[in-house]
């Protein structure tokens, strides 16, 4: 059985998949992103050892804007990086 291709964004880092991912967003003005972004910034605060963060955010949604404009940053980004790349799939466009 031959191997599969590999895939070209699992070879981007993290900053480029959530620049990329973000700019295609904004372009498209896809809120479902966004949202979905929102929502999994809490779990991704929590993975990255956070847990504080992640408390807040889940009371207090407030932090959920600000943290979605810096979500490919650090840590955070790093347990996001799945989010950027199952969004660049379905949007090959971007």
């Amino acid at each position: 059985m031959a191997e599969a291709a590999p895939d070209p964004l699992e070879e981007l880092s993290t900053q480029e998949l959530y620049d990329r991912a973000v700019k295609r967003a904004e372009r498209h003005l896809d809120v479902k992103f966004f949202w979905s972004l929102l929502e999994a910034i809490p779990a991704a605060e929590a993975l990255s050892g956070d847990e504080g963060e992640a408390a807040f955010d889940m009371q207090f949604s407030r932090g959920l804007i600000s943290d979605a404009v810096h979500s490919g940053d650090g840590e955070r980004g790093e347990a996001l990086r799945p989010l950027f790349i199952d969004y660049l799939r379905r949007h090959p466009d971007a």
